[in-house]
């Protein structure tokens, strides 16, 4: 119940953060492109999962997992800071 409330918050973030950081030009491609990838994400996840179990053994994929997230989290933050700093956005003053 507590990762689905994360996951929650995580996608109320983005879904408000990606349209108003994106130019009024390329908002509906970029929303396309999100919705797409959104839409295929547990799909591949269960694919990727499956193979993972089938190949290591369970304990072992959701262990390498979670490994493998904190190290795409950690790469993230590293590669993108300003994601990391977004506290304000000076282009959209409080209602």
């Amino acid at each position: 119940m507590l990762l689905s409330a994360a996951d929650s918050v995580s996608v109320y973030i983005r879904s408000t953060l990606v349209p108003l950081v994106t130019p009024s030009s390329a908002r509906g491609r970029v929303m396309a492109v999100e919705g797409v990838f959104i839409g295929a994400s547990n799909e591949l996840g269960a694919f990727e999962s499956g193979v993972a179990g089938q190949l290591l053994g369970t304990g072992r994929a959701v262990v390498l997992g979670g490994v493998a997230t904190i190290g795409v989290v950690v790469a993230w933050i590293v590669l993108f800071p300003v994601l990391w700093q977004y506290d304000r956005f000076p282009d959209h003053p409080p209602d």
